[in-house]
Formats: C-alpha cells, structure tokens, sequence
C-alpha cells in the first residue's frame, strides 16, 4: 500500500515535480477556463466537511470497483526534530503500529491480513501520513484500526527495540549504497547546517542508538493530533456513511499538546561550486547528485519551473539530459532531473549514475544543458511536446482509487479548490517560454551549485 510519507517529493510525471503537489493556487499565471472538464472529480463529485476538532474529511464515490482508499495527512514531520535526535519522527511513526491500548503487534497485522487489506503510518520530511485499502465491506474495520493506532499506541519496549535494530540495519545499508550516500551529502552540502532540510530523515546511528522509547512518546504527545489532519476517502461507500464511520472514530480526538511548528529558516540559494566526494570501498560505479535550492511550492514561478524541470529531465527517457549526457555523450547509465517544491525550498537537482573515470565530463555536460536552459527559450515544438507530455499523464493519475485520494489530498493540503483537477490542462498550456526561461535563470546557474558524488575511493 503507498502512502504519503513526505508530500515534499513531487512529480508531474516520473522523476519530475508533481504538478498536482504541493501545488499552490495557479491565479498567477491563468485564468479560470470556461468550461472545465466535468468528468474530472470536481466540487459536483467531491464532498468536503471540517469538523471542530481542526481535521477535514473528503469524499469521492467510485461504485466502479468494489475496493475502498483511504489516504491522509497529518501536520508532524522531520523537520520538526532537532539534529541531535534525527531519525525521530520517523522512528515514531513506524513504531505506532506496533501496538496499542486494544491491540497488540500480531493482533493487528492478523487482522489486517485476515481481510486481505492493507494499512500503514509514515512519517515525511513537513507532514506525515497514513492510509489504508480495503474490499468495500472491511471499511469499518480498517477505520477502526487506523484510529486505534493513530490515537492509542503504547510503543512497547520490545517492539521498540526491534524497530531500532532495523534502523540501524538500513543505516548500515545506507552506508554502502552509492546513490544514497550522494543524496545524503548533497543535502548537507546545499542547505546551512542549521536547516531541518540538510538533516537526514532517517537519522545517524549515533542519534538513532540514543533515543528511548520515552522520547518516542513524547514526540507523539507532542505533535500528533487531529488538528490540521486530512482524511480522504475514495471508493465504493456512500459519502454519508464515509462520514459518519471517519467522525465516529476521530470526531473526539485532540492530541498535539506541544507548541505550534517553528517557521522553517532560511534556506540562501548557492553562490558558489561546492563538492563533495564520498568513498565508499568495493564500487565500481559513482552516483552523482548536483543541483540548487529550488522553489518552495508557494512560489509564483513554480509551475514554469516545473515545466522547465520536465524538459531538462523527465520528457521521454530523461529529456534534455537523458539526450546529451546518457545517449549522445555516453557518459552516464542514467540522468535525469527532478523539483521537489512543497512547504519549504526544496532542492531542484540532477541525479546521474556514471562510470568514476566520466564523473567530471559528466559534470560538464549537465552544467552545459543548464546554462542551455537559462541562455535559450525552449522552442515551440519542445514546448508543446513537454505540455502534451505532462496533461497526458493526468487521465493515467486517475485511472485507480489509490490515484484519485492521492490528488484529492493535495488538492486540500495545498489550497487548490476543489476545481483544480478540472483546470488542469488549462493551466499547463498557459506557461509560455518565456516563463520557462526565467525560472531557469532564477534557480538554476552552472557556476553556482552544490554536488555530492559517492563511488570508489580515490576516484
């Protein structure tokens, strides 16, 4: 079952910025078309209700298939954590299904199991999340064990412990793993030391080894709670009887009695080439990671930018890059571009798998297509062939259950309106050029950027 762990890594299709999260109201750039798409989920389809305790709760019937989705949101994430106990909100949330107040850890996942559905908590980089699927009949019983863990764990000694031995397992993972190890320097290196953005998620085994079960519920009591949550449900259920399962279950829940978010820092863009290389014995290949601080998704220019993105590396097999670095240049086993956007400014980078000796021939070819970006509109018929690209993949988006809640969750945890999957199209195809090339000479520079590589020592 796919859950939303982060919403800060967006895509408009593979590897590019998800046009639909982490998306902020497009009045910037376009006007609202006349006539919108009415077979698209929209405000005649989709039902919407707040309710005094802070969450919202979404509705879309879909008597097509017998399957009910269930997908949401909840306002506690990593970067909420400070350095010296990294790892932890992740390390909570995996723990919260590990047992609660009714339940112990092999009660709820045979009875999950027992019904053939699937249920799941993670935490994310601004906001975690949680969801569920399940036959139309197992609605009540998966509501009723999303709430059970949501509100009443009891993160027990044992399960805890098991948890940290994973950890720290896939922290050991980590260490060997070349494109992981890039990722996590290029994040180190592109944001001040001080910024949640350039802590990892995960944690360090040194931060993981010193946290207790106690800071695990403390972090809960802290910061999980039904204010600001956000439960969509798509599927074969009448909306009333969606509703009255969701506020049967959460309609008293409060939680979160510790203080409000901090504002996130600033994040200064790049003003100079750092590098970083991490060795990492028995390699033969190198990851490479270069890239600036990108768009926050409030951004007026973040829909060119993530236009431009698609272009630069996503369009066909890998756009721009994928044509000069991978095939003309030969120079890489993959190379492609990606935006994150969301709630801060989140990295716009290149990723690229090379052979150690083309590392920096690599590196010269992609600071070539990127200044190419800034100093050259994108032709016409590019253009319209990235457009035609991007609306294209919104029918396949919405061609399940699982597509449709995930799009509705960002619709409200963006402020979208609930019109927004109608317009869609309209405000893809408003982007001019023009727009696309300023944003690349707002964000992107080949002479200032951070880059990570990890691959063999002494390479």
């Amino acid at each position: 079952m796919k859950t939303r762990p982060t919403r800060h890594s967006s895509r408009i299709t593979h590897h590019a910025s998800r046009i639909t999260h982490h998306a902020s109201r497009f009045t910037f750039y376009v006007s609202r078309p006349t006539h919108p798409d009415s077979s698209i989920p929209g405000p005649d389809t989709i039902q919407r209700r707040e309710y005094p305790n802070g969450m919202v709760v979404l509705v879309k019937e879909n008597f097509s298939s017998p399957v009910v989705v269930i997908d949401g949101a909840l306002r506690f994430g990593r970067v909420d954590v400070p350095r010296e106990q990294a790892g932890l909100a992740s390390f909570m949330a995996d723990v919260l299904m590990r047992g609660t107040q009714r339940r112990t850890f092999q009660q709820i996942y045979e009875e999950i199991e027992s019904i053939g559905a699937a249920v799941s908590v993670s935490a994310g980089l601004n906001i975690s999340g949680f969801g569920a699927k399940s036959l139309a009949e197992s609605l009540p019983t998966i509501v009723d064990i999303l709430a059970d863990v949501l509100q009443h764990p009891t993160f027990p000694e044992a399960e805890v412990e098991k948890q940290r031995g994973e950890i720290l397992t896939d922290l050991q993972e980590r260490a060997n793993d070349t494109r992981r190890m890039a990722g996590l320097t290029f994040r180190e290196l592109l944001y001040p030391e001080a910024h949640p953005y350039s802590i990892s998620g995960t944690g360090y085994a040194d931060t993981i080894k010193a946290l207790t079960r106690g800071d695990l519920e403390r972090f809960y009591r802290e910061r999980a709670g039904a204010q600001g949550m956000i439960a969509t449900i798509v599927g074969a259920v009448k909306a009333e009887d969606a509703f009255r399962l969701w506020e049967d279950a959460f309609g008293d829940w409060r939680g979160a009695s510790g203080n409000a978010r901090a504002p996130l820092p600033e994040a200064p863009r790049v003003s100079d080439a750092r590098r970083k290389s991490v060795g990492i014995p028995g390699k033969t290949q190198s990851d490479l990671v270069l890239g600036f601080v990108g768009p926050p998704r409030i951004a007026p220019d973040y829909y060119p930018a993530a236009l431009c993105n698609t272009i630069l590396g996503v369009f066909g097999l890998y756009g721009r890059l994928g044509a000069k670095v991978r095939v003309k240049g030969g120079m890489a086993y993959y190379a492609y571009s990606s935006l994150e956007g969301g709630l801060g400014p989140g990295a716009w980078s290149v990723i690229a798998g090379v052979n150690p000796a083309n590392v920096d021939r690599a590196v010269d070819l992609i600071r070539g297509e990127i200044g190419r970006m800034r100093d050259t509109k994108v032709p016409a018929s590019e253009l319209a062939d990235n457009k035609a690209f991007i609306t294209g993949s919104l029918p396949l988006r919405l061609e399940t259950n699982d597509g449709v809640a995930d799009q509705i969750t960002n619709m409200e945890l963006y402020g979208l309106g609930l019109d927004y999957l109608q317009n869609y199209t309209d405000m893809v195809n408003a982007i001019t050029a023009q727009q696309v090339q300023a944003a690349a000479q707002n964000y992107l520079d080949p002479d200032a950027y951070a880059l990570a590589v990890a691959g063999p020592p002494n390479l």
